[in-house]
Parts: C-alpha cells; structure tokens; sequence
C-alpha cells in the first residue's frame, strides 16, 4: 500500500519520535511511505516532506492568534498537503496530531471525504473531537457544541493560545460537518480511556475506532547500566529514589506542585529520599532539600538510565491520554505511582503501578510507602512491558486499521 501519514512535527518531540518509528517499521513491512509535517525544519528524510517553510509558519501562526482560529489559518501547508495526495495518489492517508498550526483540520478531512480517500484519523490528543481543547478535562460542551468554552480567556488555557477569544463553537460546527457522511473512515485513539472518550463523540457514531498504543524503542527503554548517575548525584544504592519526568514542570496540568508536596511529606516518612526532576527549568534555590533537579534531556538512553536508578516514577498530570513516562518507566523495569489521569491508569501494569484520586497528596504519598518496598520489575514482567509498548505492535494495529479501511466501500457501522 502507499500510506501518507501527516503530523504537526517529525523526529522530535512525543509525536514527532512516533511517525519516525511507524514510517521505519511501516517501511520494513514493504509499503510505500510519506510523511508530511507542518511545524520545524525539513527533515533528511527521502519520505518526509515539510509542509511550509519557517517564514510560513510564523505567518500562519500570527494569522491564527489575531483570529482566534487555531486550527483554520494555514492555508499554504494545507494546499501543499493537497497537492501531495494528487500527485502521489495514496491508498490511505492517516491524520495524527495536527495541531500547531500544521493543516487546515476540517478542510481536510473534507477533502478527504470528498475525493473518497480512505482515511485513518489517529487521536493523541482531544482536539480533533472537541472546540479545539488538547484536554477537555471535567468539560462536557464538546458534545454539545462548545458553546461558552470556560476555557477561553485562562491563562493556562487548553486551547491555542490567541490574542482574540478563540472561535470554539465554529470549530467545531466545522469539524461536525467535514465528519458528516465520511464512511470511508476509521478512528484511532492511544488509549482505552481515549476511545471511550471518542465513543461519547457526536461526530463518530456511525465510524469504528480502535486502540493502537503507543510504541517505544525497547531497545533503549530497558534496564540498564547507571552506576555513573548514583556518583553524580552522589547517592548510594540503598537510597529510596522517586523520579518525575516532565516537559513542563510548571505546567498545571502537569501537577509539578504536588512534585514538592511530596518532597516535603517523605521528609519524615522517608528521611534517606531523594526526587530526581528530569526536565526542571526554573530557579533551583528554593527547592527543598531533598529534590534534584536535572535539565531536559534529549539523550533517551540517558533518560532510560534514569528510569532504571529510581525506585519508583511519580506522575502527578491531570490529564493524560497515554503517558510516554509510564510505559518508558515499565519498560526498564520501574513501577510507576501516580494520580489518576485517564488513560495511564488503563494501559499501565497493574500489578506494577498504583493510582489515587486526582490531588490527594495524602492518598498518593501512602501509595509510594506502599510500592516503594516492591523489588524491581521481574524479567518476565519487563518482556511483558516490552510487547506492551513496543513499536512492532504499534505498526502492527496501524497496519490493521489501514488494510480494514482501505478494503472497504464504506465502513459505515454503528459501535
């Protein structure tokens, strides 16, 4: 099969990193790949094809904050996508996280829809189903319209940041349209919790959707050698270790606060403690004494060693949809504790993971007396993590989704 995979990103970041493993391994299975991506620099990729140049970018960018139309104001990336798919005639294209300005979202799947593309819309996020929110959190508008979003105007705001109140109902009356009538289509979702959640859309009643996880390089997120981190940081073995890996630790959404809650409640409760922050940029001064901060690593084995030092890896998000931390985690042989978020309480190890209600630093710090005294993941356990995770079996159900789409006239079939 040709396959055209598009993405607001490639080769770096969460999402960037996963189109680089599914078009190698889509390769590796003998079909015909390309990728176009909206947001960086053009990549040195014989498949991957930069939808506009930086100086677009920009333009788009500005174009949608004095809007207020964050996923409506690239014009120029969506047209070049278009003229890709005429030119290059793909079997199936899949949409995965075009967000950032990357595509014009509803005009493309319209035009999807309109030239009987079988198409595969992959959800890493919740935009593509709601007024444009990346999490909708407690908020049900998404299923009614997006009326009033509360989100507008916040200044941790869950949608595109604007100068102007973002146009959420519009949006979405858009996507609700470009939706309408697409048999041709199947819908994705990382996580159990995602597809539920995709369920509940007015837009999907009459399309299937599936789960395909996340996939990671298991040959880097394994157990390894970090003898060097236990000397840098000067600790010993015997030291209990919790790690919290985060993009943004000031982020509310990513609970960095409740990071040094705990810092200061296992104090007493675990006085020899150490919490390695993995991805900490800020003023280092005020934090307590028992917290390392460790800049922002893009050296994943680095990052792996990491995982394979502490005792425990804490997630304190509001809101995941998968939770890369957690399956990178298992995968190198660490449990992982945390709040419950949606989906990592779903794809997780439940023998080797614990989650509390959302905020109850009470609940959460007994959680991590409770699994700090567990031993590390067991091989068996960890080959287990490894099929789990693994980017063989995330190309494997993108494989099905594709095969399943592309073979029929019409998928029309109610859940």
């Amino acid at each position: 099969m040709k396959i055209l995979l598009v993405n607001c990103v490639f080769g770096f970041g969460s999402t960037g990193k996963i189109m680089l493993d599914l078009c190698r391994g889509l390769i590796e299975h003998g079909h015909e790949v390309k990728l176009c991506f909206g947001r960086g620099k053009q990549h040195n990729s014989d498949y991957a094809t930069l939808l506009a140049s930086p100086f677009v970018q920009k333009i788009q960018s500005l174009c949608s904050k004095f809007t207020g139309r964050g996923y409506e104001c690239a014009p120029i990336s969506t047209h070049h996508l278009f003229s890709v798919i005429k030119e290059w005639k793909p079997d199936v294209v899949n949409l995965h996280c075009v967000n950032a300005n990357s595509i014009n979202v509803a005009e493309t799947i319209s035009f999807l829809k309109e030239n009987n593309i079988a198409t595969v819309i992959s959800n890493h996020a919740e935009f593509l189903y709601t007024g444009g929110c990346g999490h909708a959190l407690s908020c049900e508008k998404w299923k009614i319209g997006c009326n009033d979003c509360e989100q507008i105007g916040k200044s941790y705001s869950m949608l595109p940041y604007s100068f102007v109140p973002q146009k959420t109902h519009r949006y979405w009356m858009h996507l609700q349209k470009a939706y309408s009538g697409f048999g041709k289509l199947i819908i994705t979702g990382v996580s159990p919790w995602l597809v539920d959640r995709i369920s509940d859309s007015p837009f999907f009643k009459s399309n299937q959707s599936f789960v395909v996880g996340n996939g990671l390089n298991t040959d880097v997120f394994s157990p390894r050698n970090y003898d060097y981190l236990l000397e840098k940081h000067q600790l010993t073995e015997s030291q209990p270790i919790l790690l919290h890996v985060t993009p943004n630790f000031f982020s509310p959404i990513k609970g960095g606060k409740y990071v040094l809650e705990i810092a200061k409640e296992i104090k007493e409760s675990l006085p020899e403690a150490k919490i390695i922050i993995v991805g900490y940029r800020g003023d280092t001064s005020n934090l307590p004494e028992n917290v390392i901060p460790v800049a922002f690593t893009k050296d994943q084995r680095e990052l792996a060693d990491y995982y394979t030092m502490a005792n425990l890896t804490l997630l304190t998000s509001e809101r995941e949809t998968f939770s890369m931390v957690c399956a990178e985690s298992l995968c190198c042989g660490t449990p992982v504790v945390g709040f419950k978020a949606g989906a990592p309480e779903t794809i997780s190890i439940k023998e080797y993971s614990r989650f509390v209600d959302y905020a109850n630093v009470k609940l959460l710090h007994d959680a991590i007396i409770e699994m700090i005294k567990y031993k590390k993941i067991n091989t068996i356990n960890i080959e287990k993590s490894h099929y789990l995770y693994s980017v063989d079996r995330m190309v494997e159900g993108y494989l099905k989704c594709y095969i399943k789409v592309y073979k029929s006239e019409d998928i029309n079939i109610s859940r």
